[in-house]
């Protein structure tokens, strides 16, 4: 057998054909035997189901990826250059009835007259994750039963169309940690087709047991493997299988006809800055890796660069992080419901105790959070409810948010509060939220206490809600983002060891509670603004998109149209500090009820911030 596969592969595609009409012994599946020809799998539809079915193709591209369909009763391709007639050249169909498989076939003939009344589509198959993995020089990893390698039915959704309605299918292939990314680039630059989907935890993807695929035979991850998944055209046996049609056919497994369409993508695909993917773990319980190209995550760190000033001189250089804000934005980019915190009530003697530093970046993110379609909620302290509600509806009023972020209060009275709080009913495997933020929400110190700068105990002002953040650790799904400015701020505990060493008062006014991620900024405002830019870079990067989508669904978001009016701008950040200042709202080092955040004047320095920001996210990538 494997010396007839060597002379497949050497012969012209004629010889192919010839040998498949033959039916010679055991040549079932002819998937990597194209030689830089494209292989494509069949699906043959009624002729009334056609125009949905090639809709449903081109919704979801990635797992079905049309090259072609022939009309009733003419069963020829002539775009592609001669495909031989599925009805005879094709070694294995299934037969579908009502939905369900029903049989396997080594030919239609005998279908013959129900053929004229019906439809075949081509889908390319000419990816092969074997191919990407003998570019980087990794060996080929078979199945046990060196039969068809694994696929897997997910839990997402393709996007439906007109009775067609199924989830995804997919493949996996274990990669080695350190060559992740290289083989990750050397499949992207084999086409888009060629970009995975999904990388770590399966069961991000609803895969309870990677030694039961759906399809074919397992391949055996070893440790120091990463499960690695690209979308299957056997997508198109579930899709064939919900339409519960009277009559269908489809490919088998693993069985494709070789058409003599070159695939113009695979061999010299050369990849630009805004193709180059770059992969970042951004979770390691459960294992998650996020994509992004390499100008996308350049742009990050530019930003990440101009919120790292020290303009208070607290010495906030020493907190510093690598890709912080890359991390928690890929992690953010991610999540479908987010909670956010603020609040840091330093004037104790003063009604509100509030400061004008966390609000209005911790609003700026969640007006964006709204225009990316998440949920997303608020809480806040129980005492400083009714002045976040006017404030929540004084920025709609003036534009700063479309619509009111929904407020919430915790106040931790039993052992179990937390997880019932983050959880659906109390269960860890349903959380409501999958990402919590704190922007300058007082944090609390290893004593079990709260400070502000001045080492004042603000404990009698402050809820409890480091507890979710700390609860968060236990519920697997759930991450963290802490933004600050001084390291007593909830989050910061990540960085407490260097907050204690170089920041003034640090021994004492350390918050003690990490977040997953520390953006460390000059003023914290900066970092909620920053990553509402940093959301707004990921998600106009194509290759970041195609990896959220799994690569079904449409390329482009409908509300896209509305994400630059939802970014941080002067106009509206300055509206938002009005608000503040109309209730009495504080700066954080002056105590000044004023147009300034941390006693540095609206107008110069934060306007400036805010206009760099956008200027770094809306140039052209």
């Amino acid at each position: 057998m494997i010396s007839f596969t060597r002379h497949l592969k050497s012969c012209l595609p004629p010889a192919v054909r010839t040998l498949i009409l033959q039916k010679k012994p055991n040549i079932r599946s002819v998937s990597g035997m194209a030689g830089g020809l494209r292989p494509a799998s069949v699906v043959v539809l009624h002729r009334s189901l056609a125009p949905p079915f090639e809709k449903f193709c081109q919704a979801n591209n990635g797992p079905l990826p049309l090259l072609g369909l022939c009309k009733p009763d003419t069963w020829s391709l002539p775009a592609l250059n001669a495909v031989p007639d599925p009805r005879t050249g094709h070694p294995q169909f299934r037969k579908y009835e009502f939905g369900a498989c029903t049989g396997s076939l080594t030919s239609l003939e005998e279908h013959r007259e129900l053929l004229k009344d019906m439809v075949a589509f081509c889908l390319d198959c000419s990816f092969s994750p074997e191919a990407a993995l003998e570019k980087v020089g990794l060996p080929r990893r078979d199945s046990p039963g060196h039969g068809l390698s694994g696929a897997y039915k997910t839990t997402v959704p393709c996007a439906s169309m007109a009775g067609f309605c199924c989830p995804l299918v997919v493949t996996m292939r274990p990669i080695p940690e350190d060559k992740l990314e290289r083989l990750v680039q050397a499949s992207c630059s084999m086409g888009t087709k060629g970009q995975p989907i999904h990388i770590g935890d399966p069961e991000w993807l609803g895969i309870k047991d990677l030694s039961k695929p759906d399809y074919g035979d397992p391949v055996i991850c070893q440790p120091g493997d990463v499960p690695v998944f690209w979308p299957s055209p056997m997508t198109s046996l579930e899709a064939v299988s919900s339409c519960k049609t009277p009559l269908a056919f489809t490919s088998a497994p693993g069985c494709t006809v070789m058409t003599n369409l070159k695939d113009t993508e695979a061999p010299a695909r050369c990849l630009t800055p805004e193709g180059i993917p770059e992969v970042h773990r951004i979770s390691q319980d459960p294992l998650h890796y996020s994509m992004a190209s390499a100008s996308a995550v350049q742009k990050i760190r530019e930003l990440e660069a101009i919120i790292a000033i020290d303009p208070g001189q607290r010495g906030i250089r020493h907190l510093l992080g690598r890709d912080e804000l890359l991390r928690a934005s890929l992690s953010l980019s991610h999540a479908r419901s987010v909670l956010v915190t603020t609040g840091f009530p330093t004037h104790f003697n003063h009604q509100p105790p509030e400061e004008t530093d966390g609000p209005p970046g911790a609003v700026a993110l969640a007006a964006f959070l709204q225009a990316l379609g998440k949920g997303v909620s608020m809480i806040v302290d129980l005492r400083a409810l009714s002045l976040f509600e006017k404030l929540m509806e004084e920025a709609v009023e003036q534009g700063v948010l479309k619509t009111a972020v929904p407020l919430l209060t915790f106040q931790g009275e039993s052992a179990g509060a937390a997880q019932a709080f983050l959880c659906k009913d109390g269960d860890p495997k349903s959380p409501r939220f999958d990402h919590l933020v704190a922007i300058e929400r007082a944090g609390r110190a290893a004593d079990g206490n709260y400070y502000n700068a001045r080492k004042m105990n603000i404990k009698h002002l402050v809820d409890p809600i480091d507890d979710l953040f700390l609860a968060s650790w236990k519920i697997p799904g759930i991450s963290s983002t802490g933004i600050g400015d001084g390291g007593n701020e909830l989050g910061m505990g990540k960085v407490k060891e260097a907050v204690k060493r170089h920041i003034r008062n640090g021994d004492v006014i350390a918050c003690d509670v990490e977040a997953d991620f520390a953006i460390i900024t000059g003023v914290s405002n900066w970092g909620g603004y920053a990553l509402a830019c940093a959301l707004y870079i990921l998600n106009s990067c194509e290759v970041h998109r195609h990896y959220v989508r799994k690569a079904v669904g449409p390329s482009r978001s409908p509300g896209e149209q509305n994400w630059t009016q939802a970014l941080p701008s002067v106009a509206k950040e300055e509206k938002m500090l009005g608000i503040l200042v109309r209730h009495k709202v504080r700066s954080g080092v002056s105590g000044v009820v004023g147009m300034e955040v941390d006693g540095l004047p609206f107008h110069g320095t934060h306007a400036q911030m805010i206009q760099k920001l956008v200027d770094v996210t809306t140039v052209c990538m």
